[in-house]
């Protein structure tokens, strides 16, 4: 599957890029829209992500360009605008979806497959299960023992990263890059304090424990039993 991202800031490349290879994504990269529009003319690509503020060539006014010249491929627009007018000129202008900065690169992987799955027909699965906790992806549901569990957002996004990873221990630096958005302050305890607000949740009024904490490590999600 191959990406193009069109985005200036070398920051939000950088946690971009790195996140899409590591979940299996081939990317180019621009980061002006004259080049994001050239290789969109010239290369075929599966989706495109474009940045609304560009050098040269706006955002909006590339994919306004891609789309009269026939070039249908999906785009996700970034940007750091978040009214209501913004988005309706983003998706007017040709854009497919529309994602408000600053995001967690979890949101922004849930949005790529979601176009993946409208475009090509793939019906991946959307609930994740281990033993009696199961989380649907694109209804933003969890449930233990057939009972709802409430989660806040971030503690959805949290949960949803460990189940993909169910087995494996996750560092707290795996967390960071995958769950929290490029802003965040790695020196806080907001990752132990929602790892323990979560096992309150999935953990505690249940017999059964999935959630563990691998000490020098990192966390993991897995039925010992």
């Amino acid at each position: 599957m191959n990406i193009l991202l069109v985005e200036d800031d070398e920051r939000t490349a950088s946690f971009i890029i790195k996140g899409l290879k590591q979940a299996g994504f081939s990317v180019n990269h621009s980061s002006n829209g004259e080049d994001g529009l050239h290789f969109a003319r010239t290369e075929k690509y599966d989706l495109m992500i474009v940045d609304i503020m560009l050098p040269k060539l706006d955002g909006l006014s590339l994919i306004s360009r891609m789309r009269h010249k026939k070039i249908t491929t999906p785009v996700i627009i970034l940007s750091a605008k978040n009214s209501v007018d913004d988005r309706v000129k983003g998706l007017q202008s040709g854009g497919d979806d529309y994602l408000v900065k600053p995001f967690a690169f979890s949101e922004l992987l849930a949005r790529i497959q979601a176009m993946i799955r409208r475009t090509t027909g793939n019906n991946e699965t959307t609930t994740l299960e281990i033993a009696d906790l199961s989380l649907n992806v694109l209804r933003r549901k969890v449930f233990k023992q057939g009972k709802e569990i409430i989660l806040q957002p971030g503690e959805f996004l949290l949960l949803e990263y460990l189940m993909r990873n169910t087995g494996k221990v996750v560092s707290k630096t795996m967390i960071i890059e995958h769950v929290w958005d490029y802003n965040f302050d790695p020196e806080t305890n907001v990752i132990e304090a929602r790892i323990c607000r979560l096992r309150d949740k999935i953990d505690k009024p249940f017999s059964k424990k999935l959630l563990h904490t691998i000490r020098g490590f990192g966390y993991v999600i897995e039925d010992k039993e």
